[in-house]
């Protein structure tokens, strides 16, 4: 009995260490402690920018909204797999390991610039935050599905052109959602479920891959 408990504890501590182990080659493959740092230099960018932009008018929005995009870009090219079909192939954790990386990802993204943006003026506000980052990061990882991981920030830069043509000429549109009020309840919808759709796509299929690119 004491040989097999033992067999069975050192089994549990075999798998724990392959589990921590496969978690990390995840992270690593997709680079996102880079993507961290990314994401911190695009909050310090947006902390520097906040304090001599003005409070109201197109400009008060149009750098924000570039520095989300940027975010949203380095997230996208996390999808990125290096492995291409084998990993497919072989791994079972797999779309549990995307969704819990882009979900962590995203809300580090909106926790940073969240932080950066304390004490200072954000045009439009914790919310209008929160549902133009998701929207752009659903829009990097739909880029990324379609076009692969190094081309997800197309699609950010091209919305980015259109949000700036809709703040412009003050589009009323939900789906142009950063030319709308925070409180636009169309505009939240539709970038949620920009967010949803690309997360389920990546969770699903992932990237495009390596060779397609």
């Amino acid at each position: 009995m004491k040989a097999a408990g033992a067999g069975a504890s050192g089994q549990r501590h075999r798998v724990l260490p392959a589990g921590l182990r496969l978690v990390r080659l995840h992270l690593a493959s997709r680079r996102v402690v880079t993507c961290l740092l990314i994401l911190a230099a695009c909050a310090v960018v947006l902390r520097v920018a906040l304090h001599w932009l003005p409070r109201t008018g197109t400009l008060s929005r149009q750098i924000p909204l570039t520095i989300e995009a940027a975010t949203a870009a380095a997230i996208g090219v996390t999808a990125r797999s290096p492995f291409g079909d084998p990993e497919r192939a072989t791994g079972r954790w797999l779309p549990f390991l995307r969704l819990a990386t882009v979900l962590a990802l995203a809300g580090a993204a909106v926790g940073a610039l969240a932080a950066a943006a304390t004490s200072a003026h954000l045009a439009s506000g914790s919310l209008g935050l929160l549902r133009d980052v998701g929207g752009f990061t659903g829009i990097a990882l739909l880029t990324s599905a379609v076009l692969g991981g190094g081309l997800a920030w197309i699609g950010p830069v091209a919305y980015l052109g259109v949000s700036v043509a809709a703040l412009a000429g003050r589009w009323t549109t939900p789906w142009a959602w950063p030319a709308r009020p925070p409180q636009d309840r169309g505009a939240a919808i539709c970038a949620a479920a920009v967010f949803v759709a690309g997360v389920a796509v990546v969770v699903a299929r992932g990237a495009r891959g390596a060779a397609a690119e």
